[in-house]
């Protein structure tokens, strides 16, 4: 009450030495009461000013400091909980002023949102702090409730307004201060540190469009994954010419971490393929990427590991190439020379001298004919990007049929390489599928103007008859010997894949294949199962919208067994 009286808490010198004077004098276990007052008292100061309030935060940081090597007893989750909700009360305010003065720029309000940044800035540095000295069975539970914390975007939210800028704020600031707790964290195994509760929503904004936000999530990914702090050896993406010059730490794969990677490896293997073919992808994007590969080998890497990971390589230098989704020449460039980077240390790593041959020449084919391809000069701010890549010679790619020979003949098990990669399909990709047939033909019917109901079912039977007639002609009227040769290798591929590829690729997508057809199946039954009339009163449409006609009970139509 005297600092609120006195207005101590802007500038707050006095306020911070007062609390630091009480919690050197009092034992450690009973330190837990101080913070929990000055929790209290940020909750009922949450409306005075930002600089009240950032003052009040940095005092709960200095107390935090002295208790955090001591025992603070079960307020480890209220601090947390209550400066994440300070966190994003902060950011609706910001935002609010932001919405009330939309079109004029005036200097109170650019001033308001300075004066929330220090409270926001106060609130992450006293996260961080506080993380950063709890043990780690503590971290794990912090690291998972932080993550319950993170808002997920709508399927259907794509306009740049308030409130989507405001949940693309708070997912940020929740994940760089994620990425502060997990900073130093050291697991016994990649399980503990990466538990499947906790993957699934940490990798999911991985794939968002906001390029800052997949970095926070590869920077909290490597966090977990390095455990014997390599990853300041491999910052920044280049050809290394001798990795053993690193002097990287790594021990023997353990089986949980084996365990992990048959059920989690293809999960992580996809989000660094769909990360490496966004649009807004920056040098630094393709430095976390690099480096995520480069800890995986590292950390996670058995002999079944390293064939996946040279897969996932030539399926991301096939994207680059085909171009099936349009991206930029830089783009393309960059996933190529990421490619030459990650295989020039795998085949270090792994020492097997005929790969490393293929690819020592291939990169100094690139070096002389297309440096571009070349992490050194690709991310350099003024290089010549080539007009196409489909007319380069194919001793400038890492050709399959060249690792396959040199590895086969170091006893590894090279029968999947010949089976490109492919992403499992997720409820992610799902919830962005394109529409089917039957949607489609709805919604061209609905869209027409000035239709009755009897015209648009007419137009409705129409569509269908041309298209039931379009796949009758398709289906009959195709050349057969042409129809038989594709039985025949689409039979040929089916026992391939059953033979050569794993048993969790098959396994996740087969699950895919239920998961879609338990979706269609659902969508068809919501579109033909109706509910009975109902005995109180009838629904009619007019002008679109329904509208029920409601029965006295008097002359209501009960069956005969319900009448007493």
């Amino acid at each position: 009450m005297h600092l609120d009286h006195h207005k101590l808490w802007d500038p707050n010198e006095f306020a911070v030495s007062c609390f630091k004077i009480i919690m050197y004098s009092i034992q450690a276990q009973y330190s837990h009461h101080v913070i929990q007052e000055i929790l209290g008292h940020l909750d009922a100061c949450k409306k005075d000013s930002p600089r009240v309030r950032a003052g009040i935060i940095q005092v709960l940081l200095e107390a935090v400091a002295i208790a955090a090597k001591g025992s603070i007893g079960p307020t480890v989750l209220e601090v947390f909980n209550t400066l994440l909700k300070h966190l994003r009360i902060s950011v609706d305010f910001e935002l609010g002023d932001r919405r009330s003065s939309a079109g004029s720029a005036t200097f109170s309000t650019s001033s308001k949102e300075s004066d929330e940044r220090i409270v926001q800035n106060a609130i992450i540095q006293t996260i961080g702090f506080f993380g950063s000295n709890l043990p780690d069975y503590q971290r794990s539970e912090i690291m998972m409730f932080i993550m319950g914390k993170v808002p997920v975007f709508g399927a259907t939210s794509q306009s740049l307004d308030t409130s989507h800028l405001g949940l693309l704020f708070s997912q940020c600031t929740l994940m760089f201060n994620c990425e502060q707790v997990t900073s130093g964290y050291k697991a016994m195994t990649i399980t503990n540190a990466l538990p499947a509760p906790f993957l699934d929503p940490l990798l999911s904004p991985s794939l968002m469009e906001d390029s800052e936000l997949r970095q926070l999530v590869l920077e909290i990914l490597h966090n977990l994954i390095d455990r014997h702090d390599n990853r300041a050896k491999l910052r920044g993406i280049r050809i290394i010419p001798d990795v053993s010059d690193l002097k990287i730490k790594r021990d023997k794969i353990s089986r949980q971490d084996v365990s992990f990677m048959k059920k989690h490896g293809q999960q992580l293997y996809r989000h660094i393929y769909l990360g490496c073919k966004e649009e807004d992808n920056v040098q630094k994007n393709f430095e976390l990427l690099y480096t995520s590969l480069t800890l995986i080998t590292i950390e996670l890497a058995n002999e079944e590991v390293v064939i996946d990971l040279i897969r996932l390589a030539i399926a991301l230098q096939d994207v680059a190439i085909i171009n099936e989704d349009n991206l930029p020449m830089f783009n393309r460039c960059g996933v190529m020379a990421l490619v030459a980077a990650y295989l020039n240390f795998l085949s270090q790593m792994i020492a097997v001298p005929a790969f490393c041959q293929h690819v020592s020449k291939v990169i100094e084919t690139r070096s002389l004919e297309a440096s571009y391809f070349l992490p050194e000069t690709i991310f350099k701010d003024k290089c010549n990007l080539p007009k196409s890549l489909e007319k380069h010679e194919k001793n400038l790619f890492f050709l399959t049929n060249k690792i396959a020979e040199s590895l086969g003949g170091s006893g590894y098990s090279v029968e999947r390489l010949s089976i490109p990669y492919v992403p499992q399909v997720t409820d992610e990709d799902r919830l962005s599928r394109r529409k089917s047939i039957v949607d489609t033909v709805s919604i061209q019917v609905d869209i027409l103007p000035g239709n009755s109901t009897e015209d648009k079912v007419q137009i409705a039977h129409t569509s269908w008859t041309k298209l039931h007639l379009s796949l009758f002609f398709s289906l009959f009227f195709k050349d057969n010997n042409g129809l038989e040769e594709q039985e025949k290798e689409k039979r040929r591929l089916v026992i391939e894949k059953f033979q050569k590829a794993p048993f969790e690729e098959i396994a996740a997508q087969c699950e895919t294949k239920a998961n879609l057809l338990h979706d269609r199946l659902a969508q068809i039954l919501e579109l033909t199962i109706r509910p009975p009339p109902s005995p109180s009163g009838t629904m009619t449409i007019t002008a679109g919208h329904a509208h029920y006609q409601s029965v006295p009970v008097y002359e209501m139509k009960f069956p005969d067994l319900c009448v007493y």
